[in-house]
């Protein structure tokens, strides 16, 4: 019997929603051809905001995710995002829930924000119409735990469940906390990641005023540009990703397929302010290390890095400073990209979105591009592949999410090698 703490924790399902797909092939085929997600916004109005444009999903159908189109209604389309995301990762994963102990399921399926729509709408019920006209649901539909609640309810998983709420951490800390959770034995499969949908009035007007948004509005698809001297702040993106955390001998047994081996996690506070990230990194340099020294791997042992890398002016530095201070000298020979440039940035949802992008480079061979790198910024100096995917040797790879209140977090795979 594996000795509990020691148990091997490893990918055996993906799924995804998002601008460049709901098929994770398709978003993946999407990343490494350089497409971008980005568009002027359909769903409202948009003339008077600083920000007219985002990643948003259009044609969005979560029907078969659900039991029934009641229960879809009753759902934010943050929740709706992550429980279909959810049913893709199960799909893809092959199992057969009625055949497997669902007390030993689980589901950490987070959101930074949650419903937000909702609380807009129902808000403006509220003032136009009075209490009365307010929704029994509302509470239920925009609270951020509801997306990880709802797809247990609907799959019958009664092992842990949790939702984490960090901010552009959300998804990252998930997945580490499912890792955790069955390396400890306290169960055999975890549905982890996160879901987003935050374009909506109050999401960009509140971004917007913070001036953290991209105002290249002109050139949507040249927006987001991590790392590039002529960044100008992120882009909303939408969407959700959840992948099948599971424990080896379990994922043996059922003859799974396995995209990779989760190894590590880091989880650190800057402790330094509301929305900067700490000087020079220092807080994602420790959860950096952190992720290294639980995985037992050593800095010369990684090949690649999905960075955080958002297209804001200040966190691209730091995030560059931070890899330098972890890696040393093997800073410049690895490969750092962000993704964000084609996808936006899907906040709580983000972090599993890229770690699936980083389960299809260990699995392909191939690190994803920086979409619209055009200008080097003397600042932001290492590989970050710029503007075309590399075929490459990747044997270990970390992805980093950051989020605004000082909340880090990194997780470490490696190729999965029996």
């Amino acid at each position: 019997m594996t000795h509990i703490g020691h148990r091997r924790v490893v990918v055996t399902g993906i799924g995804v929603a998002s601008s460049l797909g709901s098929e994770i092939d398709t978003l993946w085929n999407n990343i490494v051809e350089g497409r971008c997600g980005i568009h002027r916004i359909e769903s409202f109005d948009v003339t008077a905001y600083p920000c007219q444009i985002a990643a948003e999903i259009r044609d969005f159908d979560p029907a078969p995710a659900f039991p029934s189109a009641k229960e879809v209604r009753r759902a934010d389309r943050f929740a709706q995002m992550g429980i279909f995301a959810g049913w893709k990762a199960l799909k893809d994963s092959g199992m057969e829930l009625e055949q497997l102990d669902r007390d030993q399921i689980g589901a950490f399926i987070g959101s930074g924000i949650g419903g937000l729509a909702t609380q807009e709408t129902q808000h403006a019920i509220l003032m136009e119409k009075g209490p009365g006209r307010v929704s029994p649901f509302t509470i239920p539909m925009l609270i951020p735990n509801m997306a990880s609640g709802l797809f247990s309810i609907y799959y019958g998983l009664r092992g842990p469940n949790l939702a984490t709420c960090s901010a552009c951490s959300t998804s990252t800390h998930a997945l580490g906390e499912a890792w955790r959770t069955i390396k400890m034995a306290d169960a055999q499969i975890i549905f982890a990641g996160g879901a987003e949908a935050a374009v909506v009035p109050m999401g960009m007007g509140g971004f917007g005023a913070m001036r953290a948004l991209s105002t290249r509005n002109d050139d949507p698809q040249h927006a987001s540009r991590p790392f590039d001297a002529q960044r100008d702040g992120f882009v909303m993106g939408e969407g959700a990703g959840v992948l099948v955390l599971e424990e080896l001998e379990h994922a043996k047994m059922r003859g799974a397929k396995i995209y990779c081996e989760i190894v590590g996690y880091g989880n650190t506070a800057d402790a330094h302010h509301l929305t900067s990230p700490s000087p020079g990194g220092e807080g994602a340099a420790r959860c950096m290390r952190m992720a290294l020294r639980s995985g037992g791997l050593d800095p010369d042992n990684i090949d690649y890095i999905n960075a955080h890398g958002t297209s804001t002016p200040q966190g691209d530095i730091c995030e560059t400073q931070a890899v330098k201070a972890v890696f040393k000298e093997h800073a410049r020979k690895l490969a750092v990209s962000s993704t964000k440039g084609a996808t936006g940035h899907m906040l709580g949802a983000a972090g599993a979105v890229e770690m699936a992008l980083c389960a299809k480079a260990l699995q392909t061979q191939i690190a994803p591009p920086t979409i619209n790198y055009e200008n080097p910024d003397p600042l932001c100096d290492l590989d970050y592949v710029p503007n075309a995917a590399r075929p490459m040797k990747i044997d270990a790879v970390l992805n980093n999410s950051f989020g605004f209140g000082g909340h880090n977090a990194t997780i470490a795979a490696v190729r999965f090698n029996g």
